[in-house]
């Protein structure tokens, strides 16, 4: 392991998510050159900082982040009675290619993912009964968990791996 490859691992590993870098999974070379490798979770989803890498040669890599929403779900019947709430999930994956460019680097957007509103937790929300009309108790749509993986063209296994 280079000393480079050493203080990246390092710094990646101090971040409060559970971050993973792991260089057998990149084109030999592969150093973080500017940036900071970092995603936080907000109050309305995720924020990730941009980053280049450099020493990837022609490697160009998939960047995605995927964020599961969790909402309580209340359900309400024909005569207008609030019969059942209970939690729903939605999910969100935001996928992009990268393309090297020239001199061997690869610059990593920043991506940042917000909450759905309340009508696009209803597009997948339901309630057990189908006469039964689901609605999203207010404010209670919040990040459950999310991953973020940058991994490059020819390799199975993310370089970069964070979760929350």
């Amino acid at each position: 392991m280079t000393a480079i490859t050493a203080l990246f691992a390092l710094l990646v590993f101090s971040s409060p998510a559970s971050a993973a870098i792991f260089p057998a999974n990149a084109p030999s070379g592969t150093h973080l050159q500017t940036g900071t490798i970092d995603c936080t979770e907000t109050a309305t989803g995720v924020s990730c900082t941009t980053y280049e890498l450099a020493g990837v040669g022609n490697t160009d890599a998939s960047l995605s982040v995927s964020v599961t929403y969790a909402a309580t779900i209340q359900c309400t019947n024909k005569g207008g009675k609030l019969v059942e709430s209970h939690d729903d999930t939605v999910t969100e994956v935001t996928t992009t290619e990268l393309t090297s460019s020239k001199n061997g680097r690869l610059t990593v957007p920043a991506l940042n993912s917000t909450a759905p509103t309340e009508a696009e937790v209803l597009e997948q929300a339901d309630c057990p009964n189908p006469n039964w009309t689901p609605s999203v108790l207010a404010g209670s749509v919040q990040t459950a968990s999310w991953s973020y993986t940058l991994t490059f063209a020819g390799f199975t296994s993310p370089y970069v791996s964070f979760s929350g």
